[in-house]
């Protein structure tokens, strides 16, 4: 329990500062450096590691990714980055067919085309109007509703969610989780408006609160997902890049999916 609240505390400690520097070049670096340590960590499960050139390919276009995300054409950097992840993995599964299987070329694909475009979400939150906030709501929204859910399951929790993946995980903990973030999304947002822009923003509050509650549910999906690929893979944690709290992807497994979903409500214009 020690090692876990220091490691928390650190955590947190390193988190400030970066969000102190989010309208730095720094922010999409160091969120760029999460989404690479992230997929070595999934490649490292599924026994990928084993292939070097793939996987150094594979971290390298995660972290290149965000490098080009600064640049004016982003979007047009962003396909050629692709075409090249593409091209590089072909010819490295014909040079080393013999040991290299479909599937590891599949799942470091995946691994790409999902983890640095779901956390490049974070980012592109940023840059909106209101970004820091925002970008702190997203990270609530996909970390804080666990709190809820642990104590309405410790305390309510009888009807198991799915045993076999996540024994711990109940039905009852999964609506007390969302019923915590709609509450925490809607108390966040209350204060931010009211008391720090003085009423400038105008929340939707309903969208507010029902937005928290679609977080929860796609956070626990994405939670859901790293479990059963740690299962499958028979680890425990994903790293140890925080002790007593795992890996990159042990923390990050909701926001790859919570943050794409944060970017496109308030894009849409369905918060405020």
């Amino acid at each position: 329990m020690k090692t876990r609240i220091i490691s928390a505390a650190a955590a947190i400690v390193v988190a400030i500062i970066v969000l102190a520097l989010h309208k730095t070049f720094l922010f999409p670096i160091v969120v760029g450096a999460i989404a690479a340590l992230g997929v070595y960590e999934l490649l490292r499960a599924a026994n990928c590691k084993q292939f070097p050139l793939p996987t150094g390919v594979a971290v390298g276009y995660s972290f290149l990714y965000f490098l080009c995300g600064l640049s004016d054409n982003a979007a047009l950097w962003h396909y050629a980055l692709k075409g090249i992840l593409a091209l590089l993995l072909a010819l490295l599964f014909f040079a080393d067919h013999k040991r290299i299987n479909f599937y590891h070329i599949a799942f470091i694909l995946a691994a790409c085309l999902l983890v640095p475009p779901a956390l490049a979400s974070v980012v592109q939150i940023n840059e909106m109007k209101y970004g820091l906030f925002l970008v702190i709501l997203t990270l609530c929204c996909a970390w804080l509703s666990d709190s809820g859910a642990y104590f309405a399951g410790t305390y309510l929790g009888k009807h198991k969610l799915c045993p076999t993946i996540s024994p711990k995980k109940t039905i009852e903990g999964v609506i007390g989780g969302a019923a915590a973030n709609a509450l925490i999304a809607l108390i966040m947002c209350l204060f931010y408006d009211k008391l720090i822009k003085d009423s400038a923003v105008g929340f939707n509050y309903l969208m507010v609160m029902l937005t928290g509650i679609a977080a929860s549910l796609l956070g626990l999906v994405g939670d859901l997902s790293a479990s059963l690929i740690k299962r499958q893979c028979k680890i425990k944690d994903y790293g140890n890049v925080m002790p007593g709290h795992g890996g990159v992807m042990d923390r990050f497994d909701s926001v790859l999916f919570v943050a794409p979903f944060m970017f496109f409500v308030i894009r849409m214009g369905w918060l405020f």
